[in-house]
Protein backbone atom coordinates (compact mmCIF):
# COMPACT_ATOMS: atom_id res chain seq x y z
CA UNK A 1 0.00 0.00 0.00
CA UNK A 2 1.29 3.46 -0.87
CA UNK A 3 2.16 5.62 2.10
CA UNK A 4 0.15 8.77 2.79
CA UNK A 5 3.14 10.84 1.68
CA UNK A 6 3.04 9.03 -1.70
CA UNK A 7 -0.73 9.21 -2.16
CA UNK A 8 -1.80 12.16 -4.27
CA UNK A 9 -4.20 14.52 -2.56
CA UNK A 10 -5.52 16.24 -5.67
CA UNK A 11 -7.58 19.45 -5.72
CA UNK A 12 -8.98 20.55 -2.35
CA UNK A 13 -12.06 22.83 -2.49
CA UNK A 14 -12.57 24.89 0.67
CA UNK A 15 -15.81 26.31 2.05
CA UNK A 16 -15.58 30.07 2.72
CA UNK A 17 -15.81 31.10 6.37
CA UNK A 18 -17.83 34.31 6.77
CA UNK A 19 -16.78 36.73 9.51
CA UNK A 20 -18.90 39.44 11.08
CA UNK A 21 -17.42 42.94 11.08
CA UNK A 22 -18.85 46.23 12.28
CA UNK A 23 -18.04 47.83 8.91
CA UNK A 24 -19.43 44.92 6.88
CA UNK A 25 -22.45 44.47 4.64
CA UNK A 26 -25.81 42.72 4.95
CA UNK A 27 -25.94 42.32 1.16
CA UNK A 28 -23.56 39.63 -0.08
CA UNK A 29 -22.96 37.99 -3.48
CA UNK A 30 -25.48 35.26 -4.33
CA UNK A 31 -22.93 32.48 -3.90
CA UNK A 32 -22.55 33.22 -0.17
CA UNK A 33 -25.21 32.53 2.46
CA UNK A 34 -27.18 35.69 3.36
CA UNK A 35 -26.13 37.21 6.69
CA UNK A 36 -28.34 37.31 9.74
CA UNK A 37 -30.11 40.66 10.03
CA UNK A 38 -28.14 43.01 12.24
CA UNK A 39 -24.92 40.97 11.86
CA UNK A 40 -23.04 42.49 8.90
CA UNK A 41 -20.46 40.32 7.18
CA UNK A 42 -17.17 42.05 6.45
CA UNK A 43 -15.00 39.16 5.31
CA UNK A 44 -15.13 35.70 3.81
CA UNK A 45 -11.96 33.78 4.63
CA UNK A 46 -11.05 31.45 1.78
CA UNK A 47 -7.86 29.71 2.98
CA UNK A 48 -8.07 29.84 6.78
CA UNK A 49 -7.23 26.70 8.74
CA UNK A 50 -10.83 26.69 10.02
CA UNK A 51 -12.28 26.48 6.49
CA UNK A 52 -13.98 23.14 5.93
CA UNK A 53 -12.97 20.89 3.06
CA UNK A 54 -15.63 20.31 0.40
CA UNK A 55 -13.81 17.47 -1.40
CA UNK A 56 -14.92 13.86 -0.93
CA UNK A 57 -11.78 12.40 0.69
CA UNK A 58 -11.75 14.80 3.66
CA UNK A 59 -15.24 16.27 3.38
CA UNK A 60 -16.25 18.35 6.39
CA UNK A 61 -12.83 18.35 8.04
CA UNK A 62 -10.97 21.61 8.72
CA UNK A 63 -8.21 22.54 6.29
CA UNK A 64 -5.72 22.72 9.17
CA UNK A 65 -5.97 18.93 9.65
CA UNK A 66 -4.93 18.30 6.06
CA UNK A 67 -2.04 20.75 6.35
CA UNK A 68 -0.81 18.99 9.50
CA UNK A 69 -0.88 15.61 7.71
CA UNK A 70 0.78 16.84 4.51
CA UNK A 71 2.77 20.02 5.26
CA UNK A 72 5.13 19.64 2.30
CA UNK A 73 2.27 19.67 -0.22
CA UNK A 74 0.99 22.93 1.26
CA UNK A 75 4.35 24.66 1.81
CA UNK A 76 3.81 24.71 5.57
CA UNK A 77 6.36 24.55 8.36
CA UNK A 78 6.17 20.91 9.57
CA UNK A 79 7.06 21.98 13.13
CA UNK A 80 4.09 24.37 13.29
CA UNK A 81 1.77 23.59 10.35
CA UNK A 82 0.07 26.71 9.13
CA UNK A 83 -0.80 27.84 5.64
CA UNK A 84 1.31 30.92 5.02
CA UNK A 85 -1.20 32.89 2.92
CA UNK A 86 -4.64 33.99 4.03
CA UNK A 87 -6.94 34.91 1.17
CA UNK A 88 -10.14 36.81 1.88
CA UNK A 89 -13.04 38.55 0.24
CA UNK A 90 -13.91 41.91 1.80
CA UNK A 91 -17.33 43.56 1.70
CA UNK A 92 -16.93 47.04 3.26
CA UNK A 93 -20.11 49.04 3.73
CA UNK A 94 -18.25 51.60 5.85
CA UNK A 95 -14.65 52.75 6.01
CA UNK A 96 -12.25 50.29 7.60
CA UNK A 97 -9.99 51.61 10.35
CA UNK A 98 -6.73 53.36 9.48
CA UNK A 99 -4.19 50.69 10.39
CA UNK A 100 -0.71 49.31 9.86
CA UNK A 101 0.98 45.90 10.12
CA UNK A 102 4.57 45.09 11.17
CA UNK A 103 7.14 43.66 8.79
CA UNK A 104 8.76 40.27 9.36
CA UNK A 105 11.69 41.59 11.39
CA UNK A 106 9.55 43.59 13.80
CA UNK A 107 6.94 40.84 14.12
CA UNK A 108 9.57 38.25 14.99
CA UNK A 109 11.13 40.55 17.57
CA UNK A 110 7.69 40.59 19.21
CA UNK A 111 7.39 36.81 19.20
CA UNK A 112 5.16 36.58 16.12
CA UNK A 113 6.00 34.20 13.24
CA UNK A 114 5.80 36.79 10.48
CA UNK A 115 4.64 40.24 9.48
CA UNK A 116 1.86 41.12 7.10
CA UNK A 117 2.29 42.27 3.53
CA UNK A 118 -0.94 42.23 1.54
CA UNK A 119 -2.59 43.22 -1.72
CA UNK A 120 -6.13 44.05 -2.81
CA UNK A 121 -7.61 42.98 -6.14
CA UNK A 122 -10.76 45.04 -6.71
CA UNK A 123 -13.58 42.84 -8.05
CA UNK A 124 -16.23 45.57 -8.11
CA UNK A 125 -16.39 49.20 -7.06
CA UNK A 126 -19.05 51.87 -6.86
CA UNK A 127 -18.34 55.22 -8.55
CA UNK A 128 -16.06 57.24 -6.30
CA UNK A 129 -14.71 54.23 -4.38
CA UNK A 130 -11.18 54.71 -3.04
CA UNK A 131 -8.49 53.31 -0.79
CA UNK A 132 -5.81 55.03 1.24
CA UNK A 133 -2.23 53.76 1.12
CA UNK A 134 0.72 55.54 2.64
CA UNK A 135 1.15 59.22 3.35
CA UNK A 136 0.71 62.03 0.85
CA UNK A 137 4.11 63.38 1.92
CA UNK A 138 6.92 62.56 4.35
CA UNK A 139 5.73 62.69 7.94
CA UNK A 140 7.22 62.04 11.38
CA UNK A 141 5.77 59.83 14.11
CA UNK A 142 5.20 62.96 16.20
CA UNK A 143 3.16 64.50 13.39
CA UNK A 144 1.14 61.29 13.01
CA UNK A 145 0.44 61.22 16.76
CA UNK A 146 -0.74 64.84 16.58
CA UNK A 147 -2.99 64.08 13.58
CA UNK A 148 -4.55 61.13 15.40
CA UNK A 149 -5.36 63.32 18.40
CA UNK A 150 -6.84 66.00 16.13
CA UNK A 151 -8.86 63.51 14.08
CA UNK A 152 -7.07 64.53 10.87
CA UNK A 153 -4.99 61.40 10.16
CA UNK A 154 -7.13 60.47 7.15
CA UNK A 155 -6.27 63.81 5.54
CA UNK A 156 -2.55 62.97 5.73
CA UNK A 157 -2.95 59.78 3.70
CA UNK A 158 -2.72 59.28 -0.04
CA UNK A 159 -6.20 58.57 -1.42
CA UNK A 160 -6.39 56.50 -4.61
CA UNK A 161 -9.60 56.05 -6.65
CA UNK A 162 -10.14 52.40 -7.61
CA UNK A 163 -12.25 50.51 -10.13
CA UNK A 164 -12.89 46.86 -10.92
CA UNK A 165 -9.68 45.17 -12.09
CA UNK A 166 -7.26 47.34 -10.10
CA UNK A 167 -4.56 45.65 -8.02
CA UNK A 168 -3.27 47.57 -5.00
CA UNK A 169 -0.03 46.56 -3.27
CA UNK A 170 0.28 47.22 0.47
CA UNK A 171 3.68 46.17 1.87
CA UNK A 172 4.08 45.78 5.62
CA UNK A 173 4.61 49.10 7.36
CA UNK A 174 2.20 50.98 5.07
CA UNK A 175 -0.48 52.93 6.91
CA UNK A 176 -3.68 52.17 5.02
CA UNK A 177 -7.46 51.97 4.94
CA UNK A 178 -10.13 50.61 2.59
CA UNK A 179 -13.16 52.72 1.78
CA UNK A 180 -16.76 51.54 1.33
CA UNK A 181 -18.57 50.48 -1.82
CA UNK A 182 -16.38 47.72 -3.23
CA UNK A 183 -15.69 44.00 -3.14
CA UNK A 184 -12.02 43.16 -2.70
CA UNK A 185 -10.04 39.93 -3.02
CA UNK A 186 -7.26 40.28 -0.45
CA UNK A 187 -4.12 38.15 -0.33
CA UNK A 188 -1.96 38.50 2.77
CA UNK A 189 0.67 36.78 4.82
CA UNK A 190 -1.08 34.76 7.50
CA UNK A 191 -0.93 37.09 10.48
CA UNK A 192 -3.48 38.63 12.82
CA UNK A 193 -1.23 41.48 14.00
CA UNK A 194 -3.07 44.71 13.19
CA UNK A 195 -2.40 48.07 14.81
CA UNK A 196 -5.36 50.45 14.56
CA UNK A 197 -4.35 54.10 14.51
CA UNK A 198 -7.75 55.70 13.90
CA UNK A 199 -11.24 54.18 13.84
CA UNK A 200 -13.72 57.00 13.17
CA UNK A 201 -15.05 57.00 16.72
CA UNK A 202 -15.90 53.30 16.89
CA UNK A 203 -15.51 51.84 20.39
CA UNK A 204 -12.56 49.61 19.52
CA UNK A 205 -9.06 49.59 20.93
CA UNK A 206 -6.36 51.68 19.24
CA UNK A 207 -2.69 50.68 19.16
CA UNK A 208 -1.02 54.02 18.59
CA UNK A 209 2.46 53.45 20.03
CA UNK A 210 2.81 50.00 18.45
CA UNK A 211 1.52 51.40 15.15
CA UNK A 212 3.97 54.29 15.18
CA UNK A 213 6.80 51.80 15.67
CA UNK A 214 5.57 49.60 12.80
CA UNK A 215 4.80 52.34 10.28
CA UNK A 216 7.08 53.49 7.49
CA UNK A 217 6.74 57.08 6.39
CA UNK A 218 7.24 56.06 2.77
CA UNK A 219 6.54 52.73 1.12
CA UNK A 220 6.20 51.32 -2.39
CA UNK A 221 2.45 50.98 -2.10
CA UNK A 222 -0.19 51.68 -4.72
CA UNK A 223 -1.77 50.38 -7.91
CA UNK A 224 0.28 47.81 -9.81
CA UNK A 225 -0.03 47.66 -13.59
CA UNK A 226 -0.97 44.24 -15.04
CA UNK A 227 1.62 42.51 -17.24
CA UNK A 228 0.58 40.29 -20.18
CA UNK A 229 2.26 36.88 -20.01
CA UNK A 230 2.10 33.74 -22.14
CA UNK A 231 -1.49 32.58 -21.63
CA UNK A 232 -2.40 34.76 -18.63
CA UNK A 233 -2.04 38.20 -17.08
CA UNK A 234 0.30 38.77 -14.16
CA UNK A 235 -1.41 41.01 -11.63
CA UNK A 236 1.38 41.27 -9.06
CA UNK A 237 4.68 39.80 -7.93
CA UNK A 238 5.69 40.36 -4.31
CA UNK A 239 8.29 38.75 -2.03
CA UNK A 240 5.54 36.45 -0.69
CA UNK A 241 3.08 35.74 -3.49
CA UNK A 242 2.49 35.90 -7.23
CA UNK A 243 -1.05 36.47 -8.55
CA UNK A 244 -2.22 35.80 -12.11
CA UNK A 245 -5.54 36.14 -13.93
CA UNK A 246 -6.65 33.64 -16.57
CA UNK A 247 -9.26 34.35 -19.22
CA UNK A 248 -10.74 30.89 -19.74
CA UNK A 249 -12.54 29.63 -22.84
CA UNK A 250 -13.48 26.32 -24.43
CA UNK A 251 -9.96 26.13 -25.90
CA UNK A 252 -8.57 25.65 -22.41
CA UNK A 253 -5.89 27.45 -20.42
CA UNK A 254 -3.00 25.30 -19.14
CA UNK A 255 -1.90 26.33 -15.67
CA UNK A 256 1.71 25.22 -15.77
CA UNK A 257 3.60 25.22 -12.44
CA UNK A 258 3.61 21.42 -12.32
CA UNK A 259 4.59 20.27 -8.86
CA UNK A 260 4.02 23.69 -7.26
CA UNK A 261 1.36 24.77 -4.81
CA UNK A 262 -1.40 26.84 -6.45
CA UNK A 263 -4.68 28.39 -5.26
CA UNK A 264 -7.50 28.96 -7.74
CA UNK A 265 -10.48 31.27 -7.29
CA UNK A 266 -13.12 31.38 -10.03
CA UNK A 267 -14.76 34.76 -10.50
CA UNK A 268 -17.55 33.46 -12.77
CA UNK A 269 -19.75 30.41 -13.13
CA UNK A 270 -19.03 27.62 -15.59
CA UNK A 271 -15.29 27.04 -15.17
CA UNK A 272 -13.84 23.54 -14.92
CA UNK A 273 -10.47 22.25 -13.80
CA UNK A 274 -9.12 19.25 -15.73
CA UNK A 275 -6.11 17.23 -14.61
CA UNK A 276 -3.61 14.97 -16.33
CA UNK A 277 -4.87 12.28 -13.94
CA UNK A 278 -8.16 12.30 -15.86
CA UNK A 279 -10.31 14.08 -13.29
CA UNK A 280 -12.49 17.17 -13.74
CA UNK A 281 -13.81 19.58 -11.12
CA UNK A 282 -16.32 22.39 -11.41
CA UNK A 283 -14.80 25.47 -9.74
CA UNK A 284 -17.23 27.11 -7.31
CA UNK A 285 -17.42 30.89 -7.65
CA UNK A 286 -15.68 32.85 -4.91
CA UNK A 287 -14.17 29.82 -3.18
CA UNK A 288 -10.57 28.66 -3.00
CA UNK A 289 -9.52 25.41 -4.60
CA UNK A 290 -6.10 24.31 -3.38
CA UNK A 291 -3.81 22.45 -5.78
CA UNK A 292 -1.16 20.79 -3.58
CA UNK A 293 2.46 20.61 -4.69
CA UNK A 294 2.18 17.37 -6.65
CA UNK A 295 3.43 16.22 -10.09
CA UNK A 296 0.10 16.79 -11.86
CA UNK A 297 -0.71 19.03 -14.82
CA UNK A 298 -3.90 21.11 -14.79
CA UNK A 299 -5.93 22.96 -17.38
CA UNK A 300 -8.82 25.39 -17.02
CA UNK A 301 -11.76 25.19 -19.42
CA UNK A 302 -15.09 26.98 -19.85
CA UNK A 303 -17.79 26.80 -22.51
CA UNK A 304 -19.01 30.30 -21.67
CA UNK A 305 -15.84 32.22 -20.85
CA UNK A 306 -14.81 33.15 -17.32
CA UNK A 307 -12.02 34.63 -15.24
CA UNK A 308 -9.97 32.68 -12.73
CA UNK A 309 -7.38 34.11 -10.34
CA UNK A 310 -4.37 32.00 -9.42
CA UNK A 311 -2.30 32.70 -6.32
CA UNK A 312 1.03 31.01 -5.73
CA UNK A 313 3.75 31.44 -3.15
CA UNK A 314 6.81 33.34 -4.31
Amino acid sequence: MASEAQTKIGPVPLRPLVVERVWGSETLPAWLPPPVKGKPIGEAWLTAGECLIEGAASFGKPFTELIARSPAQFAADPTAPEFLLLIKLLFPREKLSVQVHPDDALARSLGQPRGKTECWYVLSADPGASVMVGFAQEITPAQVRKAIAAGTLEQKLRSIPVKAGDMVYVPAGTVHAIGPGMVVLETQQTSDVTYRLFDYGRPRELHIEAGLTAMKSSAEAGIVAPVPMDGFTRLITSPYFVIDRFTVSADGAPLGKRGELQILIALDEGCFLESSAGTALSLPVGSAVMLPAEPVDYCLRSAFGCFVVRIAEK
